[in-house]
């Protein structure tokens, strides 16, 4: 059987019989409450804020709770399996850390902090080309543990290429290429606060410490911070690409190849025709597209047209165990946790990720035991009913 996530219930609760309560909330709803407390509003709202009106975020929060689980009684699910395969990696849960960039201005220890976290918990990271650690910094932070990365596509082949080989060399198994985000969404947050991190080169680690990106400037990012910032955001927005330039990652990726962003089922059947290994059914966390369909939605026939061709993930609006038990009841084969574990940094940097991430897991464990399910593999439509 694996480890049982649901013990940290009762650890908590021994510690409070020791006159220790929890340091952080174990209620996932106060954290973006208790995050606000402890940022300053551009990184708050950087990471809280959403496209436009806000409506996207709201909706995907909203089409979790028109699912409703059905408990079953007498299912002998004392014991729970969580562990599954996901790309060919065993995993101890179906949960995968979401790249979120630019991590710094949170906490101080960034990404190196996530990654120690995550590490520890046996789960992936998946790191940012937005991070604010480089990609070999952040490798051995996450020593042994597994760790995918995740790709803005740069509009220079040399500089994606050369940034890709070094998250191979170390030691990132899985590509996550996100496609919604060619350029920024309409973030009323974030342009009211004048806010934009990467104006003051956070979450620029990557490439300036690529060599073939600072091959390509007049001086180095050392000397004129903001010739290579501007440099930076002009290579890796403003470019739509087409289905015809994804050969381009298999020629310099012999790993899995995950796409992001995907919410349209046409979509969905293109990337299996494509040949990549998995989808992301995601709408960037509302971040994106205002009034955009909630990800939750579209996911059921998505993974009906093409959960025999390739892996189909899902991110937008986790919060919960009870989430990830939807989430995969209605298709996916694991989730991507966002801005939750970005709330447990800025409480308390790697204890605050580790925290977060042990409660979700620990919900996840008891609701599927307490629902009457054993495993969290083959869970279907079954388990739950339309509210």
């Amino acid at each position: 059987m694996s480890e049982r996530f649901g013990h940290y219930q009762s650890e908590l609760y021994l510690q409070a019989y020791g006159g220790t309560k929890p340091p952080f909330t174990t209620d996932p709803t106060r954290l973006e409450a208790e995050a606000e407390r402890v940022l300053d509003p551009g990184p708050f709202h950087y990471v809280a804020g959403g496209a436009g009106s806000g409506a996207t975020t709201r909706a995907n929060r909203e089409a979790f709770d028109r699912w409703g689980i059905v408990p079953r009684m007498l299912t002998d699910a004392t014991e729970r399996e969580l562990s599954t395969t996901v790309l060919g990696q065993t995993l101890p849960a179906p949960v995968v850390l979401a790249p979120v960039g630019v991590q710094s201005i949170v906490h101080t220890e960034a990404e190196r902090a996530t990654a120690r976290a995550a590490a520890g918990l046996g789960l992936p990271m998946v790191l940012s080309t937005a991070s604010s650690t480089s990609i070999e910094d952040a490798a051995a932070a996450s020593g042994d543990g597994p760790r995918w990365f995740q790709l803005y596509w740069p509009n220079d082949p040399d500089v994606c290429g050369s940034i890709l080989a070094r998250a191979r060399a170390s030691g990132y198994t899985v590509l996550v290429v996100t496609l919604d985000t060619w350029s920024l969404g309409w973030r009323p947050c974030d342009l009211d606060n004048g806010y934009l991190p990467f104006l003051k080169a956070e979450g620029t680690a990557v490439p300036f410490s690529d060599p073939v990106f600072r091959s390509r400037l007049d001086a180095s990012p050392e000397e004129d911070q903001a010739m290579a910032v501007l440099r930076w955001i002009s290579m890796i927005t403003g470019t739509d690409r087409g289905w015809d330039a994804l050969p381009f990652l298999r020629e310099h990726w012999d790993g899995p190849i995950v796409l992001k962003g995907i919410q349209h089922v046409d979509d969905a059947r293109l990337a299996a025709d494509a040949g990549v290994d998995g989808i992301v059914v995601s709408n960037h966390g509302g971040r994106q597209v205002d009034g955009a369909v909630a990800a939750l939605d579209m996911l059921p026939e998505i993974a009906t047209a093409v959960g025999d061709r390739l892996e189909v993930l899902f991110d937008s609006g986790v919060r919960t165990g009870a989430d990830v038990v939807k989430a995969l009841a209605l298709g996916a084969k694991a989730v991507l946790l966002g801005r939750p574990y970005v709330y447990g940094l800025a409480l308390g940097g790697e204890d605050g990720v580790r925290h977060v991430v042990r409660s979700l897991l620990a919900d996840l464990d008891l609701t599927l035991g307490l629902s009457g399910r054993r495993s969290v593999r083959g869970l279907g439509p079954e388990v739950l009913v339309r509210r």
